[in-house]
């Protein structure tokens, strides 16, 4: 059953926890689809009046805004063993590749991050966890937190709620055509994300430090 579909069985007021707790899950650092649950609601208040699309994104911005912030204790107490931890249980999203492209661009932009990376899949799963075990200041982080969590659910619930009904009946029309841009869409996607994440891995094996030779022992 696709997710509207699913949706549309659920009472408005379990659409809006769903939301806010799948949205905090994935903030926190588990890989879930978030955005997905999100873009669905938001098209699925266009359609139906019982749904409230302020109150819809405002239970996101908390689920987004709360994630991160429990996820950035964790990371904070947990510290790199963490992320070795989640290595070995979600390889595909935390491994040594992944990990090095989201340390790059905390490096890079700081807070910032944070707050950009609520847009992109694979650093809004990272942000809280990650910011955590670099130490990031608190308050740089919450700024970043709340502005990145308000503007990117609540901006999507608005912008998906506006162009519901038109989005709707364009994709009945052509439901090819969008099935095949989405396809092309996600293809690309994966393919930058991973020739990223590999020049990242590849730049980080080369600025390690190299291994100290061993010490000869000196002849009597």
């Amino acid at each position: 059953m696709h997710v509207q579909e699913w949706l549309e069985t659920v009472p408005a007021v379990s659409i809006y926890l769903l939301v806010g707790v799948v949205i905090g899950l994935e903030s926190l650092g588990i890989p879930l689809p978030g955005e997905i649950i999100l873009v669905s609601s938001a098209l699925l208040a266009s359609q139906h009046g019982d749904i409230d699309p302020v109150v819809l994104g405002a239970c996101a911005s908390a689920g987004a805004i709360i994630g991160d912030s429990v996820g950035y204790a964790i990371g904070r107490k947990g510290g790199r063993p963490l992320l070795a931890w989640l290595g070995g249980r979600f390889p595909k999203h935390f491994g040594e590749p992944q990990i090095a492209l989201a340390e790059r661009s905390f490096e890079k932009w700081g807070m910032w991050a944070v707050f950009f990376g609520r847009f992109v899949a694979l650093l809004r799963i990272f942000a809280g966890p990650l910011a955590g075990v670099l130490r990031m200041p608190y308050w740089k982080f919450l700024i970043a937190n709340v502005l990145g969590g308000i503007v990117w659910a609540g901006g999507t619930t608005a912008v998906i709620y506006s162009v519901g009904v038109v989005a709707e009946a364009w994709l009945k029309r052509f439901s090819w055509l969008g099935l095949l841009a989405a396809v092309l869409i996600g293809l690309v996607s994966v393919l930058v994300l991973k020739n990223r994440a590999k020049k990242a891995a590849e730049q980080a094996e080369r600025t390690a430090p190299a291994p100290e030779p061993d010490a000869v022992p000196v002849a009597d």
